[in-house]
């Protein structure tokens, strides 16, 4: 078990380094990464992010529900309270899954599923929860339609067993 003593140790470490100094309330590289919680895929690590480069939402698949929706709705809040109401230079959200992810065995739980993406259970076909490709299609989809337009979108599977990314949606801009 990894105990408070260890993270405070770490965290010293963490310190130490002084890497966090002078890093703003906005990430740095205009990305939001949407990723999974699944300890494998941490989207920093897997996309070589630096501190502060990227604002990184995680849940259980990845997916973009209407509770990440309201997440990034509250963001934009907080850009607008920091700034003159808007993000410098071209913003980029990146839908980020992965092969092996246990959401697909939630299969067996289509009410806690539907729960979930607050949708009826006869319509989690159209999430295409088993399959990663087609789910980052389905969370692009529904991201698009939820931002502003000017802003770009991609999608993304990370491959757990060789390590590597595959462009499943290259990035494009949300049209008005």
């Amino acid at each position: 078990m990894i105990d408070t003593d260890e993270l405070t140790g770490r965290n010293a470490e963490f310190a130490d380094g002084g890497s966090f100094v002078g890093l703003g309330l906005m990430p740095s590289g205009s990305l939001t990464v949407i990723g999974c919680v699944d300890p494998r895929v941490d989207p920093s690590d897997v996309l070589a992010l630096r501190l502060g480069e990227a604002a990184v939402i995680r849940n259980v698949g990845g997916r973009v529900t209407p509770a990440t929706l309201r997440t990034l709705g509250m963001l934009s809040k907080v850009v607008r309270a920091r700034t003159d109401g808007s993000r410098r230079g071209d913003v980029h959200y990146a839908v980020l899954h992965h092969t092996d992810c246990g959401i697909t065995d939630l299969a067996a739980f289509p009410d806690l599923l539907a729960d979930y993406f607050e949708v009826p259970a006869g319509d989690l076909d159209a999430r295409a929860v088993t399959d990663p490709v087609a789910a980052v299609r389905v969370d692009v989809d529904v991201l698009k339609q939820g931002l502003p337009a000017g802003v770009f979108v991609s999608g993304l599977v990370y491959d757990v067993a060789t390590g590597l990314i595959d462009v499943v949606v290259p990035p494009a801009r949300v049209e008005a």
